[in-house]
């Protein structure tokens, strides 16, 4: 048991550490690399929660998570606002994205009734994000694409 606090306990200062770092970086690629390692850390301690049935910490982590999500894409669109010149740190976000988004399904799998709902509002906010990268990402096309006829009927 006290092994186990131990355990516990250095994955949180780790975890702490992490996150006060996230916090000070103020450069768009910087913040979504440092977001890998820190997302690493959160996914841990979330997964030691739930394994203890502490659903709330699960919670609480994978609200923390998102906002950290939120806020690299908020900063990433300000400093880099083009997708197609800065593409690397776009894909590398949703790449997280995505991940995270499995890691949330994962868990709304063994999470009691009562504490899905915020995990289900977590769900689909990193879904809201998801889809806004991938429309950053993969714009569609507006210049006019050439007719193609409907049947062989169509063509003159």
């Amino acid at each position: 048991m006290i092994v186990l606090t131990a355990i516990v306990a250095a994955a949180l200062d780790k975890l702490s550490d992490l996150q006060e770092h996230f916090d000070k970086d103020t450069h768009a690629a910087s913040k979504v690399k440092d977001l890998d390692r820190l997302t690493d850390a959160q996914f841990e301690v979330a997964r030691k929660a739930g394994s203890d049935g502490n659903f709330v910490a699960v919670g609480l982590v994978f609200e923390k998570y998102r906002d950290n999500v939120r806020a690299c894409f908020d900063l990433l669109r300000k400093q880099e606002p083009d997708a197609d010149k800065h593409s690397g740190s776009y894909r590398h976000l949703e790449l997280q994205v995505r991940r995270g988004i499995r890691e949330v399904e994962d868990t709304l799998l063994t999470a009691p009734i009562a504490m899905r709902p915020p995990l289900e509002l977590v769900h689909k906010d990193l879904l809201d994000i998801d889809d806004q990268l991938i429309r950053l990402l993969f714009p569609r096309q507006t210049t006019a694409s050439p007719s193609i006829p409907l049947s062989l009927e169509d063509q003159p």
